[in-house]
């Protein structure tokens, strides 16, 4: 089992640290000689699973000032360790993975060096195998051999190939849009007549505009922060930032633009704008790729995360004929629970987040920003041709008229122990208010319906899936009515130890 330094780097399934000095306070926890074994024992943990020599991986990068030395020195442990590489400079998450997939590559193997949308000072890993992700597990085993230095027995060196593994996915996207608007005036042009404004966050993404929409013939004047640049100097490459959404709500003002298209740093999330420069993002974003698929697959099941609301589960089963699992927070999460519910004989085409990952079952449920992108693109492009947007998708969704978000930070050590009496303690203390309703099938935290008069509502209270604070989602649909919700929250949380809820008193 990894020690404290080296289990902390842990993620999920990935790999995550402190990769540079520029913050006070925090110190590198991921530096070159942690990633250099990590390299190695990626590539033996590899061999344990093929017979097959020589070994053949990928490694790319996003815009991160410390992308290029990590590149280097994987490129440098991979070739020591006999396998040969595919050093694909700086790609999209979702291209990476598919290089373990694509017939094309058939890489052994990929390692994505993203830091996804945190601070600039910070990086990680990200580990492929078989066309998908590497499990949980399999990512502690790779941290124990990492720290045992365990490393494969090899007699020769690998060689390094230079591999433009981005023209190859742009192609297939392309010739994806060219197969669905194929009945277009100009369908090897199916895109003539949008005008696309794309924002990259200085991120990977900027290789859309002239790789996929303009060889598509889009017009993407006023397109913005398309130069890869790991200082992130214009806003953060996070596709639910205010200052990045108003900055792109702008740019599509500006531009007169038909769409507005905001990536994260790696491209595996995105948030739109309409043509009025209206921000499109978490539960409308849901609802319209929610249209999308139930228009294609009638009565499918969409699996959402926990904080979805109760307008857009309406919006699903009642407007649009659907079924709606929400699910627990997580992209992986959802993600697997459309695969399960696929296996067990339910029909799912799409696992889609709130904070703006998307997958569909028609490319094998891969997180994929750039094709969730392409998807909503070339339905725009129908719906022009119809005088409409894509807002028209989603006129009769129910809107909350109030929406909330708190994180109480947990203080102490025993994060896990106080997030669970709390949880205890809050559905107990539910139950005891009148109009006040706990809803049974839940998947994550506690999420209760409100109600009374002067709330209409309801609010969920739920474990953070990676740091040691608490968040609160709450909405209402009346004026006020979150208000009245907190103040009965405050009640409860007045009486907890260990839990700061100053958040609550200032709203």
């Amino acid at each position: 089992m990894a020690s404290l330094e080296w289990g902390l780097l842990q993620n999920g399934a990935e790999v995550r640290g402190i990769a540079a000095d520029g913050i006070i306070g925090e110190d590198v926890t991921l530096g070159i000689e942690k990633v250099k074994a990590l390299g190695r024992a990626f590539v033996k943990w590899i061999g344990m699973k093929h017979d097959k020599r020589p070994l053949l991986l990928a490694i790319g990068m996003d815009s991160r000032l410390t992308g290029p030395r990590f590149l280097e020195a994987l490129e440098q442990v991979i070739t020591e360790c006999g396998a040969d590489l595919l050093n694909c400079g700086v790609v999209s998450t979702p291209a990476m993975m598919l290089t373990t997939k694509m017939p094309e590559v058939q890489a052994d193997g990929a390692i994505m060096i993203t830091g996804s949308h945190v601070t600039f000072n910070r990086n990680g890993l990200k580990f492929f195998f078989h066309g998908d992700d590497i499990q949980q597990q399999d990512m502690s085993d790779i941290i124990d051999m990492a720290e045992r230095g365990e490393s494969p027995h090899t007699l020769m060196p690998g060689q390094v190939h230079i591999y433009n593994l981005m023209a190859l996915y742009a192609r297939k996207l392309r010739n994806k849009v060219c197969d669905k608007l194929s009945d277009m005036p100009n369908p090897e042009k199916p895109f003539e007549g949008l005008k696309v404004v794309v924002d990259a966050g200085n991120g990977a993404g900027g290789f859309y505009t002239k790789r996929i929409l303009e060889p598509l013939g889009a017009d993407t004047t006023g397109s913005q922060f398309l130069y890869p640049d790991g200082r992130f100097p214009n806003h953060a490459p996070n596709p639910e930032d205010y200052e990045a959404t108003i900055s792109i709500a702008n740019a599509v003002r500006y531009a007169h633009a038909d769409i507005g298209i905001l990536f994260d740093a790696d491209v595996d999330r995105v948030a739109l704008v309409d043509s009025r420069g209206r921000v499109i993002n978490r539960n409308d974003l849901v609802a319209i790729a929610s249209a999308i698929i139930l228009e294609e697959h009638p009565g499918t099941t969409i699996v959402t995360d926990s904080i979805t609301s109760s307008g857009l589960g309406r919006f699903i089963t009642e407007v649009l004929g659907g079924r709606h699992c929400r699910y627990q927070r997580g992209y992986k999460n959802v993600i697997q629970e459309a695969r399960r519910r696929n296996e067990a004989g339910e029909e799912c085409w799409l696992a889609i987040e709130t904070s703006g990952h998307a997958a569909f079952g028609d490319n094998n449920f891969y997180d994929d920003g750039a094709h969730f992108a392409t998807r909503l693109l070339i339905k725009l492009a129908q719906l022009k041709r119809e005088g409409k947007d894509l807002a028209s998708l989603i006129e009769n969704m129910p809107e909350a008229v109030e929406q909330r978000e708190f994180r109480l930070p947990i203080i102490g050590d025993d994060v896990a122990r106080i997030m669970k009496e709390a949880l205890e303690g809050i559905q107990q203390f539910a139950s005891q208010i009148e109009g006040w309703e706990e809803v049974s099938q839940n998947h994550e935290g506690i999420r209760v319906v409100c109600k009374n008069q002067d709330e209409c509502g309801w609010f969920l209270i739920r474990m953070s899936l990676h740091d040691p604070e608490m968040p609160i989602n709450i909405e209402s649909d009346i004026k006020g009515g979150t208000c009245a919700i907190i103040k009965k929250l405050k009640m409860y949380f007045r009486t907890v130890k260990n839990i700061d809820s100053k958040a609550l008193y200032n709203n």
